[in-house]
Protein backbone atom coordinates (compact mmCIF):
# COMPACT_ATOMS: atom_id res chain seq x y z
CA UNK A 1 0.00 0.00 0.00
CA UNK A 2 1.32 3.59 -0.72
CA UNK A 3 0.94 6.55 0.50
CA UNK A 4 0.41 9.55 -0.55
CA UNK A 5 -0.20 12.78 0.72
CA UNK A 6 -2.27 15.42 -0.97
CA UNK A 7 -2.11 19.10 -0.18
CA UNK A 8 -4.95 21.37 -0.67
CA UNK A 9 -8.97 19.97 0.00
CA UNK A 10 -10.62 22.33 -2.17
CA UNK A 11 -12.90 20.32 -5.30
CA UNK A 12 -9.35 18.32 -6.73
CA UNK A 13 -7.77 17.09 -2.96
CA UNK A 14 -11.21 15.35 -2.12
CA UNK A 15 -11.91 13.51 -5.16
CA UNK A 16 -8.16 12.53 -5.68
CA UNK A 17 -8.49 10.78 -2.21
CA UNK A 18 -11.48 9.40 -2.73
CA UNK A 19 -10.22 8.14 -5.98
CA UNK A 20 -7.10 6.96 -4.66
CA UNK A 21 -8.54 5.06 -1.43
CA UNK A 22 -10.83 3.14 -3.77
CA UNK A 23 -7.55 2.34 -5.48
CA UNK A 24 -5.83 0.87 -2.10
CA UNK A 25 -3.76 4.44 -1.22
CA UNK A 26 -3.58 5.28 2.07
CA UNK A 27 -4.56 8.54 1.65
CA UNK A 28 -4.07 12.33 3.64
CA UNK A 29 -4.78 15.18 2.76
CA UNK A 30 -3.22 18.58 4.38
CA UNK A 31 -5.61 21.66 4.54
CA UNK A 32 -4.10 25.70 4.86
CA UNK A 33 -7.68 26.24 6.28
CA UNK A 34 -9.54 25.37 8.93
CA UNK A 35 -12.01 23.98 7.22
CA UNK A 36 -13.20 23.75 2.89
CA UNK A 37 -13.96 26.62 2.17
CA UNK A 38 -17.91 27.70 2.28
CA UNK A 39 -18.16 30.45 -0.30
CA UNK A 40 -17.49 31.61 -3.91
CA UNK A 41 -19.08 31.77 -7.07
CA UNK A 42 -21.09 29.38 -8.44
CA UNK A 43 -19.42 26.77 -10.41
CA UNK A 44 -20.30 24.04 -13.13
CA UNK A 45 -20.10 19.93 -12.90
CA UNK A 46 -20.47 19.41 -16.50
CA UNK A 47 -19.03 17.26 -19.07
CA UNK A 48 -16.65 14.53 -18.58
CA UNK A 49 -17.08 15.06 -14.93
CA UNK A 50 -20.46 14.40 -14.78
CA UNK A 51 -19.53 10.54 -14.65
CA UNK A 52 -16.99 10.98 -12.19
CA UNK A 53 -19.59 12.64 -9.88
CA UNK A 54 -21.92 9.58 -10.82
CA UNK A 55 -19.43 7.11 -9.67
CA UNK A 56 -18.79 8.34 -6.64
CA UNK A 57 -22.37 9.01 -5.83
CA UNK A 58 -22.83 12.71 -5.37
CA UNK A 59 -24.90 13.67 -7.87
CA UNK A 60 -28.08 14.01 -6.30
CA UNK A 61 -26.45 15.99 -3.59
CA UNK A 62 -25.25 18.20 -6.27
CA UNK A 63 -28.33 18.40 -7.85
CA UNK A 64 -30.49 19.47 -4.51
CA UNK A 65 -27.72 22.36 -4.04
CA UNK A 66 -27.99 23.39 -7.77
CA UNK A 67 -28.55 26.94 -7.73
CA UNK A 68 -31.29 27.08 -10.07
CA UNK A 69 -29.81 30.11 -12.15
CA UNK A 70 -31.08 30.81 -15.25
CA UNK A 71 -29.16 33.23 -16.69
CA UNK A 72 -27.25 36.48 -17.05
CA UNK A 73 -29.17 39.79 -17.28
CA UNK A 74 -27.08 42.59 -18.55
CA UNK A 75 -28.59 46.22 -17.01
CA UNK A 76 -27.87 49.76 -17.72
CA UNK A 77 -26.88 52.22 -14.84
CA UNK A 78 -30.80 52.28 -13.97
CA UNK A 79 -31.15 49.01 -13.75
CA UNK A 80 -32.81 48.62 -17.30
CA UNK A 81 -32.83 45.26 -18.75
CA UNK A 82 -30.24 46.29 -21.99
CA UNK A 83 -29.21 42.36 -23.07
CA UNK A 84 -30.21 38.53 -21.70
CA UNK A 85 -28.06 35.18 -22.54
CA UNK A 86 -30.35 32.13 -21.14
CA UNK A 87 -27.56 29.96 -19.69
CA UNK A 88 -30.69 26.74 -19.44
CA UNK A 89 -30.27 27.03 -23.17
CA UNK A 90 -26.62 25.74 -23.50
CA UNK A 91 -26.49 22.80 -20.55
CA UNK A 92 -27.18 19.97 -20.96
CA UNK A 93 -29.52 18.34 -18.83
CA UNK A 94 -27.12 15.91 -16.77
CA UNK A 95 -24.90 18.84 -15.85
CA UNK A 96 -25.17 20.92 -13.00
CA UNK A 97 -24.13 24.72 -11.36
CA UNK A 98 -23.52 24.38 -7.47
CA UNK A 99 -21.78 27.16 -5.13
CA UNK A 100 -18.50 26.13 -5.16
CA UNK A 101 -18.56 25.77 -0.96
CA UNK A 102 -21.75 23.52 -1.55
CA UNK A 103 -19.18 21.29 -4.03
CA UNK A 104 -16.22 21.06 -1.95
CA UNK A 105 -18.69 20.00 1.06
CA UNK A 106 -19.78 17.52 -1.14
CA UNK A 107 -16.63 15.85 -2.37
CA UNK A 108 -14.65 16.70 1.30
CA UNK A 109 -17.50 14.75 2.87
CA UNK A 110 -17.49 11.73 -0.17
CA UNK A 111 -14.19 11.16 0.63
CA UNK A 112 -13.50 12.25 4.51
CA UNK A 113 -14.06 8.81 5.76
CA UNK A 114 -11.63 7.29 3.38
CA UNK A 115 -8.31 9.65 3.56
CA UNK A 116 -6.58 11.48 7.02
CA UNK A 117 -7.49 14.87 7.18
CA UNK A 118 -5.33 17.60 8.77
CA UNK A 119 -6.90 21.07 8.51
CA UNK A 120 -5.13 24.28 9.95
CA UNK A 121 -1.76 23.16 8.63
CA UNK A 122 0.36 23.32 5.12
CA UNK A 123 3.81 22.30 4.03
CA UNK A 124 6.65 23.99 4.86
CA UNK A 125 9.15 21.53 2.99
CA UNK A 126 9.81 18.55 0.69
CA UNK A 127 12.87 16.82 0.35
CA UNK A 128 12.94 13.39 -2.43
CA UNK A 129 14.65 10.66 -3.11
CA UNK A 130 14.39 8.19 -5.07
CA UNK A 131 12.17 5.83 -2.29
CA UNK A 132 9.93 8.46 -1.20
CA UNK A 133 9.47 12.47 -0.34
CA UNK A 134 10.40 13.62 3.75
CA UNK A 135 7.70 16.26 4.76
CA UNK A 136 7.96 19.25 7.16
CA UNK A 137 4.69 20.48 8.17
CA UNK A 138 3.56 23.72 10.03
CA UNK A 139 2.18 22.20 12.92
CA UNK A 140 2.37 18.63 12.39
CA UNK A 141 5.25 16.26 13.06
CA UNK A 142 7.41 15.37 9.73
CA UNK A 143 6.33 12.55 8.25
CA UNK A 144 7.49 10.34 5.08
CA UNK A 145 4.91 9.73 1.89
CA UNK A 146 5.66 7.71 -0.89
CA UNK A 147 4.13 10.63 -3.33
CA UNK A 148 3.25 14.07 -2.73
CA UNK A 149 0.03 15.81 -4.74
CA UNK A 150 0.02 19.28 -5.16
CA UNK A 151 -3.88 20.46 -5.23
CA UNK A 152 -3.25 23.54 -3.28
CA UNK A 153 -4.86 25.84 -5.71
CA UNK A 154 -2.91 29.24 -7.85
CA UNK A 155 -0.80 29.98 -5.32
CA UNK A 156 0.23 26.57 -4.29
CA UNK A 157 3.21 26.13 -1.68
CA UNK A 158 4.07 22.59 -3.35
CA UNK A 159 4.64 24.55 -6.50
CA UNK A 160 7.20 26.69 -5.65
CA UNK A 161 8.44 23.97 -3.02
CA UNK A 162 9.33 22.14 -6.22
CA UNK A 163 9.80 24.20 -9.05
CA UNK A 164 10.89 27.55 -7.48
CA UNK A 165 10.20 30.62 -5.81
CA UNK A 166 7.01 33.30 -6.53
CA UNK A 167 8.40 36.64 -7.40
CA UNK A 168 5.36 38.64 -6.58
CA UNK A 169 2.39 37.92 -8.62
CA UNK A 170 4.64 35.51 -10.73
CA UNK A 171 6.16 32.33 -10.53
CA UNK A 172 9.73 32.39 -12.43
CA UNK A 173 7.02 33.00 -15.23
CA UNK A 174 4.74 30.25 -14.67
CA UNK A 175 1.63 32.39 -13.44
CA UNK A 176 0.64 34.60 -15.91
CA UNK A 177 -1.48 37.34 -14.97
CA UNK A 178 -4.55 37.92 -17.70
CA UNK A 179 -4.90 41.09 -16.95
CA UNK A 180 -7.64 41.24 -14.82
CA UNK A 181 -8.86 41.08 -11.12
CA UNK A 182 -12.01 39.26 -9.54
CA UNK A 183 -13.74 39.59 -6.03
CA UNK A 184 -16.60 37.95 -4.60
CA UNK A 185 -18.34 38.45 -1.01
CA UNK A 186 -21.70 36.97 0.34
CA UNK A 187 -24.85 38.95 0.65
CA UNK A 188 -27.40 38.99 3.43
CA UNK A 189 -30.42 36.43 2.27
CA UNK A 190 -32.87 38.73 0.20
CA UNK A 191 -29.93 41.81 -1.17
CA UNK A 192 -29.14 39.67 -4.28
CA UNK A 193 -33.13 40.06 -5.39
CA UNK A 194 -35.69 37.59 -5.92
CA UNK A 195 -35.36 36.83 -9.54
CA UNK A 196 -33.20 33.88 -10.70
CA UNK A 197 -30.70 35.58 -12.90
CA UNK A 198 -27.44 36.85 -12.54
CA UNK A 199 -27.57 40.61 -12.74
CA UNK A 200 -24.53 42.46 -14.32
CA UNK A 201 -23.94 45.83 -14.80
CA UNK A 202 -20.27 47.34 -17.18
CA UNK A 203 -19.26 50.15 -17.69
CA UNK A 204 -15.48 49.91 -19.98
CA UNK A 205 -12.96 47.39 -17.98
CA UNK A 206 -15.18 46.35 -14.94
CA UNK A 207 -18.54 44.79 -14.19
CA UNK A 208 -20.09 44.45 -11.28
CA UNK A 209 -22.94 41.81 -10.44
CA UNK A 210 -25.37 40.06 -7.77
CA UNK A 211 -26.03 36.17 -7.82
CA UNK A 212 -29.37 35.41 -6.54
CA UNK A 213 -27.96 31.84 -5.39
CA UNK A 214 -25.83 31.73 -3.20
CA UNK A 215 -26.64 35.67 -2.71
CA UNK A 216 -23.50 37.59 -3.21
CA UNK A 217 -21.16 40.27 -5.00
CA UNK A 218 -19.30 39.62 -7.92
CA UNK A 219 -16.58 42.00 -9.25
CA UNK A 220 -14.48 41.98 -12.12
CA UNK A 221 -12.21 44.47 -13.98
CA UNK A 222 -9.33 44.93 -16.08
CA UNK A 223 -5.85 46.05 -14.50
CA UNK A 224 -1.85 45.28 -15.23
CA UNK A 225 -0.34 43.32 -12.62
CA UNK A 226 -0.07 45.38 -9.20
CA UNK A 227 3.83 44.43 -8.42
CA UNK A 228 2.97 44.78 -4.58
CA UNK A 229 0.07 42.65 -4.96
CA UNK A 230 -0.23 40.22 -1.66
CA UNK A 231 -2.72 37.49 -1.86
CA UNK A 232 -2.90 37.29 1.78
CA UNK A 233 -4.03 40.84 2.77
CA UNK A 234 -7.51 41.07 3.10
CA UNK A 235 -7.45 45.28 3.88
CA UNK A 236 -4.84 45.66 0.85
CA UNK A 237 -8.01 43.89 -1.21
CA UNK A 238 -10.92 45.75 0.07
CA UNK A 239 -8.60 49.34 -0.42
CA UNK A 240 -7.77 47.99 -4.25
CA UNK A 241 -11.44 47.13 -4.74
CA UNK A 242 -13.05 50.12 -3.51
CA UNK A 243 -10.64 52.63 -5.84
CA UNK A 244 -11.37 50.43 -8.43
CA UNK A 245 -15.16 50.32 -8.43
CA UNK A 246 -15.51 54.18 -6.73
CA UNK A 247 -17.07 55.83 -9.64
CA UNK A 248 -19.39 52.98 -10.89
CA UNK A 249 -22.61 53.63 -10.64
CA UNK A 250 -26.18 51.41 -10.56
CA UNK A 251 -25.53 48.86 -6.96
CA UNK A 252 -21.78 49.52 -6.57
CA UNK A 253 -22.10 52.08 -3.82
CA UNK A 254 -24.35 49.90 -1.52
CA UNK A 255 -22.45 46.91 -2.58
CA UNK A 256 -18.87 48.68 -1.62
CA UNK A 257 -20.01 49.09 1.95
CA UNK A 258 -20.83 45.31 2.48
CA UNK A 259 -16.76 45.20 1.04
CA UNK A 260 -15.94 47.15 3.34
CA UNK A 261 -17.80 45.49 6.01
CA UNK A 262 -16.66 41.67 5.01
CA UNK A 263 -15.45 39.01 7.09
CA UNK A 264 -15.29 36.80 3.71
CA UNK A 265 -14.06 38.58 0.75
CA UNK A 266 -12.13 36.44 -2.25
CA UNK A 267 -10.22 38.93 -4.50
CA UNK A 268 -7.50 37.43 -6.41
CA UNK A 269 -5.79 38.33 -9.92
CA UNK A 270 -7.32 36.26 -12.67
CA UNK A 271 -4.56 34.36 -14.10
CA UNK A 272 -2.94 31.34 -15.67
CA UNK A 273 -0.47 28.70 -14.68
CA UNK A 274 1.15 27.39 -17.87
CA UNK A 275 4.04 24.62 -16.39
CA UNK A 276 6.12 22.47 -18.97
CA UNK A 277 5.51 19.28 -17.11
CA UNK A 278 3.43 18.62 -14.18
CA UNK A 279 5.91 16.20 -11.82
CA UNK A 280 8.91 16.56 -10.92
CA UNK A 281 10.36 12.88 -9.29
CA UNK A 282 7.64 11.74 -6.79
CA UNK A 283 5.77 14.90 -6.38
CA UNK A 284 2.78 16.33 -8.80
CA UNK A 285 0.73 19.25 -9.67
CA UNK A 286 -3.53 18.76 -10.18
CA UNK A 287 -5.87 21.27 -10.61
CA UNK A 288 -5.19 25.03 -10.48
CA UNK A 289 -1.77 23.96 -9.20
CA UNK A 290 -0.93 22.62 -12.10
CA UNK A 291 -2.87 24.18 -14.93
CA UNK A 292 -5.10 27.08 -13.61
CA UNK A 293 -7.08 28.24 -16.69
CA UNK A 294 -8.09 31.15 -15.14
CA UNK A 295 -11.90 32.24 -14.40
CA UNK A 296 -13.91 31.29 -17.04
CA UNK A 297 -12.32 27.59 -18.18
CA UNK A 298 -14.54 24.99 -16.19
CA UNK A 299 -11.83 25.04 -13.48
CA UNK A 300 -13.83 23.06 -11.00
CA UNK A 301 -14.99 20.47 -13.85
CA UNK A 302 -11.08 19.89 -14.95
CA UNK A 303 -10.36 19.94 -11.40
CA UNK A 304 -12.76 16.54 -10.78
CA UNK A 305 -11.53 14.41 -14.29
CA UNK A 306 -7.88 15.47 -13.48
CA UNK A 307 -7.94 13.70 -10.32
CA UNK A 308 -9.66 10.67 -11.70
CA UNK A 309 -6.80 10.86 -13.84
CA UNK A 310 -4.60 11.01 -12.09
CA UNK A 311 -5.86 8.39 -9.55
CA UNK A 312 -6.44 6.20 -12.72
CA UNK A 313 -3.12 6.72 -13.49
CA UNK A 314 -1.29 5.98 -10.12
CA UNK A 315 -3.41 2.56 -9.79
CA UNK A 316 -2.31 0.91 -13.40
CA UNK A 317 1.49 2.20 -12.88
CA UNK A 318 1.82 1.83 -8.62
CA UNK A 319 5.11 0.75 -8.91
CA UNK A 320 6.56 3.71 -11.52
CA UNK A 321 5.01 6.70 -10.72
CA UNK A 322 7.35 8.89 -13.26
CA UNK A 323 5.16 6.67 -15.79
CA UNK A 324 1.82 7.12 -13.83
CA UNK A 325 2.49 10.97 -13.82
CA UNK A 326 3.76 10.99 -17.77
CA UNK A 327 0.17 9.28 -18.52
CA UNK A 328 -1.96 11.53 -16.40
CA UNK A 329 -0.70 15.04 -18.19
CA UNK A 330 -0.89 13.15 -21.10
CA UNK A 331 -4.05 12.74 -20.76
CA UNK A 332 -5.58 15.33 -19.03
CA UNK A 333 -3.80 18.59 -20.92
CA UNK A 334 -5.94 17.80 -23.99
CA UNK A 335 -8.62 19.06 -21.98
CA UNK A 336 -7.10 21.98 -20.45
CA UNK A 337 -5.39 23.06 -23.13
CA UNK A 338 -8.19 24.48 -25.39
CA UNK A 339 -10.01 26.03 -21.96
CA UNK A 340 -6.26 28.20 -22.01
CA UNK A 341 -7.07 29.63 -24.90
CA UNK A 342 -10.62 30.75 -24.51
CA UNK A 343 -9.69 33.76 -22.30
CA UNK A 344 -9.74 36.69 -24.07
CA UNK A 345 -13.10 35.92 -25.75
CA UNK A 346 -14.76 34.75 -21.98
CA UNK A 347 -13.34 37.85 -20.71
CA UNK A 348 -14.68 40.24 -23.72
CA UNK A 349 -18.06 39.35 -23.36
CA UNK A 350 -18.37 39.42 -19.45
CA UNK A 351 -15.67 42.79 -19.25
CA UNK A 352 -15.88 44.62 -22.39
CA UNK A 353 -13.08 47.20 -22.31
CA UNK A 354 -15.19 50.07 -24.04
CA UNK A 355 -18.72 51.62 -23.72
CA UNK A 356 -18.43 50.10 -27.74
CA UNK A 357 -17.96 46.79 -26.61
CA UNK A 358 -20.52 46.87 -24.07
CA UNK A 359 -22.86 47.94 -26.54
CA UNK A 360 -21.86 45.06 -29.11
CA UNK A 361 -22.08 42.41 -26.25
CA UNK A 362 -25.48 43.97 -25.81
CA UNK A 363 -26.71 43.80 -29.27
CA UNK A 364 -24.88 40.35 -29.53
CA UNK A 365 -27.10 38.83 -27.14
CA UNK A 366 -30.30 39.19 -29.53
CA UNK A 367 -28.62 36.13 -31.32
CA UNK A 368 -28.40 34.31 -28.16
CA UNK A 369 -31.44 31.81 -28.76
CA UNK A 370 -29.50 30.89 -32.07
CA UNK A 371 -26.17 30.48 -30.89
CA UNK A 372 -27.74 28.44 -27.78
CA UNK A 373 -29.55 26.26 -30.40
CA UNK A 374 -26.56 25.88 -32.36
CA UNK A 375 -24.62 24.42 -29.14
CA UNK A 376 -26.78 22.69 -28.24
CA UNK A 377 -27.34 20.61 -31.19
CA UNK A 378 -23.81 20.02 -31.17
CA UNK A 379 -23.77 18.53 -27.88
CA UNK A 380 -25.85 16.31 -29.11
CA UNK A 381 -24.56 15.12 -31.85
CA UNK A 382 -21.36 14.60 -29.67
CA UNK A 383 -23.58 12.32 -27.48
Amino acid sequence: MSTVLISGAGIAGPTLAYWLARHGFRVTVVERGGEPRSSGNPVDVRGPAVPVAQQMGVMPRLRRAATGTTGVSFVDAAGRRAGRMDMRAVQRPDEVEVPRGDLASILYEASRDHAEFLFDDSITALGQDGHGVDVTFERAAPRRFDLVIGADGLHSVTRRLTFGQEEGTSQSGLVRHMGLYVATTPLADGAAGAGRDIIMHNTPGKAIAVNPRPAGAFFLYRSPAAPEFDHHDTEQHKRMLIDAFKDVSWRAPELLEQVRAADDLYFDSVSQVRLPRWSKGRVALLGDAASCVSLFGDGSTLAMVGAFTLAEALAAHSGDPVAAFRRYEAAHRRLVDPKQRNVAQASALLVPATRGGILARNLATRLWPAMAAATRLKHALAG
